[in-house]
């Protein structure tokens, strides 16, 4: 009898005010070895979903995390959801999506993109990394540079040249290796910047780094080839 994987193991509540997107949304996900724990039209529902039932990930409608995302996100976590939130999204907008990463979400989705790389996106979400469009990742860069300027003096880190090129490298979704053979360094030296950011910054993790990048709060880091990126993750060194 062949085991579960990981992958068949993750349960999803879909949240979308379009009742015809959500059930053919669902139908494919559960198509694709995902569980679907419930669909909503509400946030309300979707707490009470989360509520009585293990949830992994709430993919959340970015007009309903507009006009109501940050209190379903405050409330899911008071409730003692300890799972991810992935916003899906039909419009390119670069505040609201730096804003959705500031308030919690771990990545945002075009629903524009093909099926299968929503499937991509939830994978990667549920082993802990972030999935940002390719797309939204140039309008976080220009929200980023706007942000840098307002920042300067309120004692945001500040990165010398090196530090600022390997978190490039981070939030391109590039491996140390890849970043250290960019750079001329060795993966040691990466490693070791990569250390000093996190203790600069206070994180832990490269997707908690690359969050912190994208929200425009350690200035002007622009991912250079943002059409090459599957997501902005945390690679395998």
């Amino acid at each position: 009898m062949r085991s579960e994987s990981r992958e068949e193991c993750i349960r999803l509540v879909v949240l979308d005010e379009q009742a015809l997107f959500r059930s053919s949304l669902s139908r494919f996900l559960a198509e694709s070895g995902f569980e679907i724990a419930g669909e909503c039209g509400t946030a309300a529902e979707a707490l009470e979903i989360s509520r009585r039932s293990t949830v992994d990930i709430i993919l959340l409608d970015s007009e309903i995390f507009s006009e109501r995302g940050e209190d379903l996100i405050s409330a899911a976590r008071q409730n003692g959801y300890e799972g991810q939130f992935l916003i899906l999204t039909s419009i390119l907008e670069g505040r609201k999506s730096a804003i959705a990463l500031k308030r919690g979400a771990s990545g945002i989705f075009l629903k524009s993109e093909p099926p299968e790389r929503l499937v991509q996106a939830i994978r990667a979400i549920a082993n802990g990394e972030m999935w940002v469009d390719p797309k939204i990742i140039r309008l976080l860069a220009d929200h980023s540079i706007n942000q840098s300027l307002r920042i300067e003096n309120r004692g945001a880190p500040s990165l010398g040249d090196r530090e600022r090129t390997v978190l490039q490298g981070v939030v391109e979704g590039l491996s140390n290796r890849r970043i250290a053979d960019n750079l001329g360094l060795s993966e040691s030296s990466v490693k070791n910047v990569l250390q000093k950011l996190f203790a600069m910054t206070s994180v832990r993790t490269r997707s908690q780094l690359v969050r912190l990048a994208l929200e425009g709060s350690l200035g002007g880091v622009i991912a250079r080839q943002p059409d090459e990126m599957a997501n902005a993750g945390s690679p395998k060194t």
